[in-house]
């Protein structure tokens, strides 16, 4: 299980891991969208994400996950270069309902560092999604 007070959100629902193990001066963060998103979307159906090499800043759209109740845009929370997509998450986006902080990352970006500033921790974004 992932410990959720390890992550930092966004307010567009947005969370993000940040792996600094990575040896060099660029972070690696994943990328996926949180529960309460998962939880008001409804069942998810179809997801599109950017193509490896694309660069982020942050507030950009990245990508949309489509339900049978609406479409969503997905923005990047942090700037950087998506090194990675989870193609598990293309092929059954369903993932992202029923595993949203494990299974179903959306991608993974080289960031560099302080990529995070701004960014909220977890009570304050439990906070927002309670207000």
């Amino acid at each position: 299980m992932t410990d959720l007070n390890a992550l930092k959100y966004s307010e567009e629902h947005e969370w993000v891991a940040l792996d600094s193990s990575t040896g060099s001066a660029t972070q690696l963060a994943t990328i996926g969208i949180t529960d309460f998103a998962a939880d008001a979307l409804g069942d998810i159906v179809f997801v599109e994400l950017p193509e490896v090499g694309t660069e982020l800043s942050r507030g950009d759209v990245f990508g949309e996950a489509e339900s049978t109740k609406s479409v969503s845009e997905l923005y990047a929370p942090v700037a950087g270069t998506v090194v990675e997509i989870n193609d598990a998450v293309v092929d059954d986006p369903a993932l992202l309902n029923s595993s949203p902080f494990e299974d179903a990352w959306l991608i993974k970006v080289g960031v560099a560092d302080g990529a995070l500033d701004g960014l909220l921790d977890r009570d304050g974004y439990v906070a927002i999604t309670e207000a």
